[in-house]
């Protein structure tokens, strides 16, 4: 099938990216908190330094990883129906963006923190946006202890929606039991460990400090999603010019690093474990101190982790989509809004940062429905186009002949629905740059949807044996 993508480095390139990395690995090594985790690795063939809290890595336990890692996964979901198989073969699946600290209030316009009650419309909103694939809990629940945020979202999100969900992992001392409570949350749903395993409710995103450090508790829950069966998301978010060398190549080597440290640590925990190679690495604005997802230079950086990580045969998520403006709508100029385009033309399996605000520390109802509806048009370039004996069609030129039109051939009949993308006026307003004049129509199918969509509830018993898991794992730090 022809479908378009676009790379950026060539072979001899990869190759630079792939030498420099063994040799970092091998060399200067990474950064752990855990002692557990270095005394693990160690035991894996890793040179450990157990005051210094380094993991030098050789190139035969990078090399074992990569083999041992599975090629093709399932991200599991309530409704069977909705399970995500990757690697894609045309477009990639799309997400929410996650972890923001503010959403616009629908009716008011205003910034506020967010409750369980808004991670619910989230939820439910998603569930019912068919362009979205899965649900990333998008906001910080303020109602809850801090402690319990992430298993509690999980929790929400999991009554709210029957896609799959990309999870949290917790950090500092809340690493681990935060990560036992959201298996536990999970396999009740699944209907045990062994189902859970089988086909994942949820995926956790477990992000590296960069340059090359991992943190305790993180990556200690790390090590128990992985042998409970729960996909890894290991999430480099290096920028260039602050936590990773400035050029692209730089960044490149840095985050590619990072993946394959991580990836040493899932196979090691749990050989086999699904392990998704993970980047929203860019450069810094050096000028403004933010993170680069709207430069020119993101897109291409993405392009590089996703080719890294087919280089290595893993399931990938690099890139983001998003208008991401600083309010609802789309007030970015189409450069910017080409860059996010770009980055999912990469052959990337997974992207995130739908309904995202002002650079992703936001959040609205309405921008949920405007990036669905912009995605919608997105996703139309990545179409499959076989190309064969048949669909080159000489036979259908020859029937027509030199010099006449094929607008009325019977060929051109049957097949043009299939091979043109037909823009309809809600699309052309959507796609509107510099311009909030889809808000009020988006705001209208938020009201429209939260009303009459709803999702299959969880069984009684289900629910209320959750409600305790979450409940005393929220009052076990009061």
């Amino acid at each position: 099938m022809a479908v378009l993508r676009f790379g950026f480095m060539d072979r001899q390139e990869e190759d630079v990216i792939h030498t420099q990395s063994i040799e970092c690995l091998e060399r200067l090594g990474v950064l752990i908190h855990s002692q557990n985790v270095l005394k693990m690795l160690r035991d894996a063939g890793a040179e450990v330094d157990l005051k210094k809290k380094i993991a030098r890595i050789p190139e035969k336990v990078v090399n074992d990883a990569i083999k041992k890692a599975p090629k093709e996964i399932v991200l599991g979901a309530r409704d069977p129906k909705r399970d995500l198989k990757i690697p894609v073969e045309r477009f990639p699946f799309v997400s929410t963006g996650g972890v923001t600290v503010f959403m616009t209030d629908l009716e008011t316009g205003e910034r506020r923190k967010a409750t369980s009650k808004d991670l619910a419309d989230f939820a439910r909103l998603t569930d019912a946006m068919d362009p979205v694939d899965a649900f990333w809990p998008i906001v910080t629940t303020s109602d809850v202890p801090a402690h319990a945020q992430f298993a509690n979202e999980l929790w929400v999100s999991l009554q709210n929606t029957t896609k799959h969900i990309l999870g949290s992992a917790g950090s500092g001392t809340l690493g681990t039991p935060d990560a036992k409570t959201q298996i536990a949350l999970g396999a009740l749903v699944a209907g045990g460990p062994e189902k859970l395993r089988k086909r994942p409710l949820f995926s956790v995103l477990s992000c590296i400090v960069p340059p090359l450090v991992f943190e305790a508790g993180a990556v200690e829950a790390q090590v128990e999603y992985a042998r409970a069966g729960i996909p890894i998301i290991s999430m480099s978010m290096c920028m260039g010019g602050m936590t990773a060398p400035v050029t692209l190549a730089g960044t490149i080597l840095t985050l590619n690093v990072e993946n394959l440290a991580s990836l040493v640590i899932t196979q090691t925990a749990a050989p086999g474990a699904p392990h998704i190679y993970c980047s929203e690495a860019t450069l810094g604005n050096v000028v403004t101190g933010q993170i680069g997802y709207r430069g020119p230079e993101a897109p291409m950086i993405f392009a590089a982790a996703a080719q890294m990580a087919r280089r290595y045969g893993l399931p990938k998520m690099a890139g983001i989509l998003g208008i991401d403006g600083e309010v609802p709508g789309v007030p970015i100029p189409y450069g910017e809004v080409s860059v996010l385009m770009l980055s999912t033309m990469s052959g990337t399996d997974l992207c995130s940062g739908i309904g995202g605000l002002d650079l992703d520390k936001g959040c609205s109802l309405e921008q949920v429905v405007i990036d669905s509806t912009m995605w919608e048009e997105y996703r139309s370039f990545m179409r499959d186009f076989p190309v064969t004996e048949e669909t080159a069609a000489l036979k259908v030129i020859e029937r027509v002949g030199q010099g006449n039109s094929f607008l009325n051939d019977p060929h051109t009949m049957r097949n043009f629905r299939s091979q043109m993308f037909m823009r309809n006026k809600r699309t052309e307003l959507y796609g509107a740059t510099m311009s909030d004049r889809m808000v009020s129509d988006a705001r209208d199918v938020v009201r429209k949807t939260l009303k009459e969509h709803s999702v299959e509830p969880l069984d009684k018993s289900i629910l209320a044996k959750g409600n305790g898991i979450l409940s005393a794992y929220a009052g076990s730090r009061m």
